[in-house]
């Protein structure tokens, strides 16, 4: 799998020869991946003022190509499950109402607040699960969505000023798109869907909603707004396939809780390129957002020792 990727830059470990654990692998991956995430961001923004429907269009392209070439290197082809159109639709769906929204925050946004909100997807893919996949969800989880949801309203800071609440209100709404979109890969994957072909198809799904949009309200561009475009493409597709090789290493459980070294990386480029200084309230939000995560973290390692 790790093989097959086709970043040369991702770092590659053979876990027999090296001696390395496993899960120690799968923390590095996944910071990485969060890097990559980071770099997404940093280049959709830096590609200035150009519709999020535009850059979006830009981004899942090069994804699109990407999984393309790997389902035909593998010889896998570009087939899905029986019964599994609905679920790959969800995804898509989700996923691309996930991403439009987070780039409108990106633009509007201080860099690491619009990462914050994209973060709330873990705790939304807490609450789709036990709406659409029955699964159980005890005090600690409730607790977790309960009060990191009020974290997220000292970053949103809801106002009848539409300039400053819209993108907030929107960047929470793509940690919702993409928690429901992840619920939707979480369910593909318990039915043995091909994950490159969830890429592809989420991707494809994407370029072709977006394309007609795109006609109607291209924006002229400059070679290095192309070139940023392409960036975040490629830093996305670096992310996909890292994550991918994070948990192909260790469960979630053990390691989920390190993706948000996404918002530390958001917040140090955002102030070094773009100036950006959180507000207090926006921190204290971080605060509580990411200590919900460790607490869910901490909980769910506990679990799983009692039940063993």
């Amino acid at each position: 799998m790790l093989r097959s990727c086709p970043l040369g830059w991702l770092l590659v470990f053979e876990v027999n020869n090296l001696k390395i654990n496993k899960k120690y692998l799968g923390i590095i991956y996944i910071i990485i991946s969060a890097f990559c995430f980071a770099l997404m961001n940093t280049f959709v923004k830096l590609s200035g003022d150009l519709p999020s429907i535009q850059k979006s269009f830009f981004r899942n392209f090069v994804a699109m190509i990407f999984a393309a070439i790997l389902l035909i290197k593998s010889g896998q082809g570009f087939k899905f499950k029986k019964g599994n159109l609905g679920l790959l639709l969800a995804r898509s769906i989700f996923g691309t109402l996930g991403i439009l929204c987070n780039f409108y925050a990106i633009d509007h946004l201080v860099l690491s607040d619009a990462s914050m909100l994209n973060k709330m997807s873990p705790f939304f893919v807490i609450i789709f699960s036990l709406i659409f996949l029955h699964e159980k969800v005890n005090k600690v989880q409730t607790l977790a969505v309960i009060i990191a949801f009020l974290g997220s309203l000292l970053i949103i800071k809801p106002s009848f000023n539409l300039t400053e609440f819209l993108p907030a209100l929107l960047g929470f709404i793509g940690g919702l798109g993409a928690g429901a979109a992840y619920t939707a890969v979480r369910r593909l994957g318990q039915k043995g869907e091909n994950g490159k072909f969830v890429v592809f198809f989420f991707s494809c799904f994407s370029c072709v909603v977006t394309f007609p949009f795109l006609i109607f309200q291209y924006h002229e561009m400059t070679w290095l707004q192309l070139i940023y475009l392409l960036c975040a493409g490629l830093a996305a597709t670096g992310g996909q396939f890292s994550i991918t090789a994070a948990y192909y290493h260790a469960p979630a459980k053990e390691i989920s809780v390190y993706d948000y070294s996404q918002i530390i990386f958001s917040a140090l480029i955002g102030f070094i390129i773009f100036g950006d200084i959180p507000d207090i309230y926006s921190i204290i939000g971080y605060i509580v957002i990411c200590s919900m995560a460790i607490m869910m973290f901490i909980y769910n390692n506990r679990k799983s020792k009692t039940e063993k």
